[in-house]
């Protein structure tokens, strides 16, 4: 079945939680405790099967001190090499 004209794909959110958690040696489930949130939810937006609503953004980007858009974006990040 085609797309109607004018429908517009999934909204994608991507983001670099696991790799600034990561570089801070911080577990999700630390993260999750920090947020009042499950740390299932953690890994569902570090997975990318969820996206956050923005008041959530904004507290994982202050609980990590960078502004929210070093963690999140629309477009992909570009890889980085081990």
């Amino acid at each position: 079945m085609a797309e109607p004209t004018g429908a517009r794909p999934p909204e994608t959110v991507h983001n670099r939680i696991a790799a600034l958690r990561a570089e801070r040696g911080i577990s999700r489930r630390q993260l999750a405790e920090a947020l009042d949130v499950h740390y299932q939810t953690v890994g569902y937006l570090e997975r990318g099967e969820s996206s956050p609503r923005l008041h959530l953004a904004l507290r994982i980007a202050e609980y990590l001190e960078v502004p929210v858009e070093v963690i999140f974006s629309t477009r992909p990040f570009p890889r980085t090499e081990s």
